[in-house]
């Protein structure tokens, strides 16, 4: 699929991809726009190092910043949430983690959150709403998005699912990893993971690093690589 540096890539009528390598900041991961008829959410937030860039893909898209009501965060890792403060002050938004990663952004560790990884050290922020257990629904503009534990590349790591045009979303920032013992990573609960992020059937997986697939083989196709890796 191909993207232009800068701008913001639409995966359906309501998703859209506002941020990443190739589009805000070289460091940071994949960022997701999610617009329900004027409800809007945001799929992690990025380094925080284009702000500018990022803020102007979403107007772009057709959203007002007010219109932004959670900031869902996959896991604790930099480059995924290193603009989580900057963008809180200016969004008002809820922000949203699994409560077993909640610790390593409220505290700002930066060997969790692999901050050190990137010369840097991650501002700490206060998490709104921490998921506890394994699943929780959250409701946005009377749609329905699924909050869904998936440990292994961190404790508390996450993927998101919803629908829109009639197809299963997932977001599943991190599914190739890595594993380290720095990010407390564990091998056993990513393979679990694998295995249930595949019984989705997603129809479009939103990755973070390696793209979007697109339909339901392709999707489990690239999930399947990194299973092999385990065995």
């Amino acid at each position: 699929m191909n993207r232009s540096q800068g701008k913001a890539m639409k995966i359906t009528k309501e998703i859209f991809q506002v941020g990443g390598s190739q589009i805000t900041s070289s460091e940071d991961a994949a960022i997701y726009l999610i617009n329900f008829d004027g409800h809007a959410a945001l799929v992690d937030a990025g380094c925080g190092d284009a702000q500018d860039r990022l803020l102007a893909n979403i107007r772009s898209c057709g959203v007002k910043l007010e219109q932004i009501e959670y900031l869902l965060l996959t896991h604790c890792h930099y480059d995924h949430t290193g603009g989580v403060k900057a963008l809180k002050e200016l969004l008002h938004c809820q922000i949203v983690a699994h409560e077993l990663e909640a610790p390593f952004l409220e505290q700002g560790d930066n060997v969790v959150t692999a901050a050190n990884w990137y010369g840097t050290r991650i501002q700490h922020f206060q998490v709104d709403h921490k998921i506890s257990g394994s699943q929780e629904e959250i409701s946005l503009g009377g749609r329905v998005i699924q909050a869904i534990h998936t440990p292994g590349h961190s404790p508390g790591s996450m993927v998101y699912m919803t629908e829109s045009e009639g197809m299963k979303i997932l977001f599943g920032q991190d599914v190739h990893g890595p594993l380290h013992p720095d990010l407390r990573s564990n091998t056993v609960d990513y393979q679990s993971s694998l295995e249930l992020m595949l019984s989705l059937e997603a129809d479009i997986l939103c990755e973070g690093h390696h793209g979007v697939y697109k339909g339901k083989k392709e999707v489990a196709d690239f999930i399947r690589r990194f299973m092999a890796r385990g065995k």
